[in-house]
């Protein structure tokens, strides 16, 4: 890639990230989940929409990654200390056994309804188990619902905290289910 190629991938990042702001700004006005909005930006960047072509998967999963990190940082920046003081344990408690327990919860409900082998089941149900307190804030703080500060500062460091936990299960899962004994290939 030349030097052209760089001022073009900085525009298009450039513009993606304005609009993600200014869906930011949108998305409050007409209580729409911001999440969704961020969905419609990729969309429309895709191949579908501008036709930006994407398939490196080196790329994708350094793009994703760096992502994830500014999102945590992000959400952990906003949380002040005497939040993080008051509901460290509740939170934490939340945040690893709530994961375990919506794993296997969702694994069991998996394997009954889709017939996925137990390794399957458990991957799915670790997949699906973080939860996301910026989309519970935004539609508490849409709906004009108020709470308590020890709940909401439960809220904000569990949505923090379980994230590492559920990918921790969810590589291993991968592991687990790629073995041979579960039927799958052993990962090279």
């Amino acid at each position: 890639m030349g030097i052209e190629g760089i001022y073009i991938v900085t525009l298009i990042g450039a513009g993606l990230i304005i609009a993600s702001a200014v869906s930011s700004l949108l998305a409050f006005r007409f209580g729409a989940p911001l999440l969704l909005l961020f969905l419609c930006i990729g969309l429309l960047a895709g191949e579908d929409g501008l036709g930006i072509r994407f398939d490196n998967a080196n790329a994708a999963y350094f793009i994703g990654s760096l992502a994830l990190a500014v999102i945590l940082f992000d959400s952990g920046f906003g949380t002040s200390i005497n939040s993080f003081r008051q509901a460290a344990l509740p939170a934490l408690t939340l945040a690893t056994l709530g994961v375990v327990l919506t794993t296997i919860l969702v694994a069991v409900a998996a394997w009954w309804m889709y017939g996925l082998s137990p390794a399957g089941a458990l991957l799915m149900g670790a997949i699906v188990s973080s939860t996301d307190a910026a989309a519970v804030f935004f539609l508490l703080r849409v709906g004009g619902i108020t709470m308590r500060d020890r709940v909401r500062s439960t809220l904000e460091v569990e949505s923090g905290s379980n994230d590492p936990v559920a990918i921790f299960l969810t590589l291993t899962l991968t592991v687990f289910a790629a073995a041979p004994e579960a039927g799958g290939e052993m990962p090279g």
